[in-house]
């Protein structure tokens, strides 16, 4: 079996988390908030997110948020990768 390079599935569910991160901004600078909601309401199954949205959001904490969810992303996908190759080195019947 093979092993997950760790930094590379880490840096790959970052830019993935980063992504989707940027999307959510575009969504919300091309729908306005009337769109942002029904967007939104319908990817969270019936949860209503109108009082929650803040369309006026600055570009330091948009950044900020950016880099956060790097970060958070990167850490779920080390710790994923590292739970899988645990999990081969203890299913090995060479361990």
């Amino acid at each position: 079996m093979n092993y997950i390079n760790i930094k590379k599935f880490g840096l790959a569910c970052g830019l993935t988390g980063a992504l989707l991160y940027l999307g959510c901004i575009l969504v919300m600078l091309m729908a306005g908030r009337n769109g942002t909601i029904l967007f939104f309401n319908s990817i969270l199954h019936g949860l209503d997110v109108t009082p929650v949205i803040r369309m006026n959001v600055p570009l330091w904490e948009a950044g900020m948020g950016l880099v956060e969810i790097f970060i958070i992303s990167w850490l779920a996908g080390a710790f994923l990768a590292s739970v899988y190759n645990f999990s081969i080195r203890a299913g090995s019947p060479n361990h």
